[in-house]
């Protein structure tokens, strides 16, 4: 398992563990993420899963990002997000409350459907991708919530782990 606890090497192949799992969802003011000049008064149909790639001692979502999924987790498939972020009247969706890329296929897919469905899409990150991943999904995003941690190479070390963290995050 990783270091979000999503990942599983099993032989060699890369399996993703948190496919719509969903740990928290709400339909929050965007201005909540925070946003304030992008699409403002709408809702953003907002949910997270469990796990995350960093694991910072200020967290205030730990109960979600620093553990694995629970039996009792709840699943939601991209078409059913897509159906109940039009139900709860939101004009979009954001990827909060933990790290989205933990659960990155899981959002490309929710992603692609929301634009079909003139959906506007927000990442609340903390800014570690690869740019091969950012290119995949970035087409299919509107808005990028980055969090700054910290400004140094030593804070995010103690984070994630990896050197030189600071440097490859957006």
């Amino acid at each position: 398992m990783g270091v979000c606890r999503m990942r599983l090497n099993r032989d060699g192949t890369l399996y993703t563990m948190n496919y719509a799992e969903v740990s928290s969802v709400a339909a929050d003011h965007i201005e909540k993420k925070p946003l304030f000049h992008f699409f403002p008064g709408t809702y953003a149909f907002s949910l997270g899963t469990w796990g995350c790639n960093f694991h910072c001692q200020h967290c205030q979502n730990w109960e979600i990002s620093c553990v694995a999924i629970p039996d009792a987790s709840q699943q939601l498939l991209p078409e059913r997000e897509i159906e109940l972020t039009k139900r709860y009247n939101c004009a979009g969706i954001a990827w909060t409350y933990n790290e989205p890329t933990v659960w990155f296929e899981y959002t490309l897919d929710s992603a692609k459907l929301a634009k079909e469905n003139g959906l506007y899409t927000v990442y609340v990150t903390n800014g570690y991708i690869t740019p091969e991943a950012l290119d995949t999904i970035g087409p299919y995003l509107d808005a990028w919530r980055f969090d700054v941690k910290g400004f140094s190479d030593g804070f995010y070390r103690r984070l994630s782990k990896i050197s030189h963290c600071h440097k490859t995050c957006i």
